[in-house]
């Protein structure tokens, strides 16, 4: 197909298809004439992807490069693929400003690390997804709310049983690029849909508890 069809197919424009292109984002096409390319289902496919990695993932440029690559490198293990591939959509903290509020987040980080050691998970305590969450336990302690890491535990049997399902949705696709994308919307979708489903048992849980005192 030409660049017209597959810029109408995959509902990106010309001038976005040759930046990523230009980008490395997007294999280029097949020439057919000095100006003229041809292009395949496949480039509809990573279209799809770039679009799902920017859009939902909230990917930049060099970050999707990273995942792409990784994609296209048919000798790296796919748990490889899809460690690239999930921990660019965790958000990246700068460290503290100092003083006290550095204490708090380095202590945030050893119950992080202990909390990993003790779960038997095979995660680095440096990771992304690891400082994201000793950032989380540290504005808990700034609002007083230190004691919360005593429920950690509990948080942590909940999260095991959704990656089983997560990866037990994502093990039914087959393509390499079907697992990135499903990881990518599955984390952030599914962190969504997570979240909606923990308010409604949680008003579910306060009735329960406190339904009574009406």
């Amino acid at each position: 197909m030409r660049i017209g069809e597959l810029s109408r197919r995959a509902g990106v424009s010309v001038p976005t298809i040759k930046y990523y292109v230009r980008e490395g984002l997007l294999p280029a096409g097949r020439l057919t004439s000095p100006n003229q390319a041809s292009y395949e289902e496949s480039h509809i496919r990573r279209l799809r992807l770039i679009r799902a990695l920017l859009d939902v993932g909230g990917l930049s440029v060099a970050a999707i490069r990273e995942v792409v690559v990784s994609i296209d490198d048919e000798e790296l293990p796919l748990h490889e693929v899809l460690g690239t591939a999930a921990e660019r959509v965790v958000p990246r903290y700068e460290g503290g400003a100092g003083g006290p509020e550095e204490d708090v987040r380095a202590a945030a980080r050893t119950a992080v690390a202990g909390l990993i050691d003790r779960r038997g998970w095979r995660s680095h305590p440096g990771s992304p997804a690891a400082e994201a969450l000793a950032v989380a336990l540290t504005a808990l302690e700034d609002l007083g709310h230190g004691s919360f890491t005593e429920a950690l535990d509990d948080y942590a049997d909940a999260a095991e049983r959704v990656a089983r399902a997560d990866l037990d949705y994502v093990a039914r696709n087959v393509a390499r690029e079907d697992l990135v994308e499903s990881v990518v919307v599955g984390t952030v979708l599914g962190d969504a849909v997570f979240g909606a489903l923990r308010r409604l048992a949680q008003v579910d849980a306060s009735d329960r508890l406190y339904g009574a005192e009406r």
